[in-house]
């Protein structure tokens, strides 16, 4: 049994060292002076799948079960641990042998890097060279994959199982892991010098927006008005850039939501993670090679509505499905979320108002603007510092119209004050003294905020 998928003499070469670019013209320098892993015992992992991609006939494996990837790597391990002098005992030792075959199964050199808490996003760029981002901060790692082939199976592998594919007549697809994890790939001829993979990594354990606060992402005198918000009904918009925190946040708001209500969510990639006992997940889906059967939001958002949803939550409105979403809300489903990429509070009522023109309705632009004020009660601004950190820098109450305007107020707003010598942002969360026109609603229902809920003058 022993050799079956080891590669014969001829196939086994040594590929060359990783080697990160240098800058201004320096010379390269070996990955392992760069190497971003704190964790030893994740070093080694990493270390030893390499040295395994390099020996075994990964086509082969694939038909392999995991006991018979153990016989055939568990001497393999031993010797390889022993050449390093790493001091392992008999179970450490059976451990790391059992979490390589699961890495030889699973997503190969990237399983490590997806098992890392502390890392939040995964970036593929070819088979030669894997960044991740960690607290924030993009680092470069040692791993690879054996070549290009090698890349392109684990690829099929991960969107195979929402019965996707990816080849040059279909070469981009958005796809996600069981855990929820998103993943955008892109594979020639789109991606010039080889395939590109994006996985956002999601939390085993939801964030609260208590967490967040430990974060420094928050304050409680928000928490508090958010939490109200979501409880008495109140359409939320969750704005913000690429990465800034947009769908964790929208996951945090959905836990103050009542279990008792039944909740509809529709996404491009199912990644919300709502904790209610009553959801029904839609998902839209991409043409086939003929260019039939594509689902877009906006079919779902208009069969939600049938479904008979308490509150519909969007992932994210891109196009023509916000039209639909805005008469969802002016229409019984007042209390439900989205999320839209924008810079501003004042640039997501704009984007807002270009996808409602995108459907060809026959809608004047006030009568637009008139939509979205009647629709969205809070849009919460989220962005992403130059030092990693994600902020909730704005929550804004829409109060209405006056004249063809959609009028905004600040609640509160994030202040920068300074930057210390290695980058980080100083700055605090401040009221703007403004409260919310919801509050009287909101102590009808017996919800009430603090004293000073909204006094500039106290430090949060």
């Amino acid at each position: 049994m022993l050799g079956r998928f080891i590669k014969g003499p001829n196939e086994q070469k040594t590929p060359p060292a990783l080697v990160v670019p240098a800058s201004n013209g320096a010379a390269n320098a070996p990955a392992a002076e760069a190497e971003p892993q704190g964790d030893d015992f994740l070093t080694l992992k990493v270390e030893l799948h390499r040295h395994l991609i390099d020996r075994f006939n990964l086509t082969a494996l694939e038909s392999a079960s995991k006991d018979e990837i153990l016989n055939e790597i568990r001497p393999i391990v031993r010797e390889f641990v022993r050449g390093r002098n790493v001091p392992l005992n008999a179970r450490e030792l059976d451990q790391l042998t059992s979490d390589t075959a699961d890495e030889m199964l699973g997503l190969g050199p990237i399983e490590p890097l997806l098992k890392d808490d502390t890392i939040t996003d995964i970036m593929i760029n070819t088979h030669e060279r894997v960044f991740i981002e960690r607290r924030g901060m993009i680092e470069q790692t040692a791993i690879r994959f054996r070549d290009e082939a090698h890349l392109l199976r684990i690829i099929n592998k991960i969107v195979s199982n929402i019965g996707r594919r990816v080849d040059e007549s279909s070469p981009m697809a958005d796809a996600r892991l069981d855990d929820g994890s998103r993943v955008n790939i892109a594979v020639r001829p789109v991606s010039v010098d080889g395939p590109l993979v994006s996985i956002r990594k999601f939390s085993k354990n939801p964030y609260s927006l208590e967490r967040l606060m430990a974060f420094n992402s928050i304050r409680q005198p928000m928490i508090d008005m958010l939490r109200i918000a979501v409880q008495a009904r109140k359409s939320i918009l969750v704005s913000g850039g690429t990465g800034s925190g947009k769908t964790t946040l929208l996951n945090a708001l959905s836990s103050y939501i009542p279990s008792k209500e039944r909740l509809v969510t529709i996404e491009d990639a199912a990644e919300l993670q709502l904790q209610q006992p009553h959801v029904g997940r839609l998902e839209t889906r991409p043409p086939n090679v003929e260019g039939k059967g594509e689902i877009r939001q906006r079919e779902l958002v208009k069969n939600a509505l049938r479904m008979r949803p308490d509150r519909i939550i969007v992932g994210e409105v891109r196009g023509e499905e916000a039209f639909d979403m805005l008469q969802a809300m002016n229409t019984g489903h007042e209390g439900s979320m989205t999320t839209i990429h924008a810079n501003t509070p004042r640039d997501a009522i704009s984007r807002l108002e270009q996808m409602v023109g995108m459907t060809g309705m026959p809608m004047t632009h006030d009568s637009i603007r008139a939509q979205i004020a009647s629709a969205i009660d809070i849009i919460v601004q989220t962005q992403r510092l130059s030092d990693g950190g994600r902020r909730v820098v704005s929550i804004s109450e829409i109060t209405g119209m006056e004249g063809n305007v959609v009028q905004l107020q600040e609640i509160y707003h994030y202040i920068r004050r300074d930057v210390t010598a290695d980058g980080a942002i100083i700055g605090e969360f401040r009221a703007t003294g403004v409260r919310p026109r919801f509050a009287s609603e909101a102590a009808t229902l017996g919800l009430h905020f603090g004293k000073d809920a909204f006094n500039p003058q106290v430090a949060m």
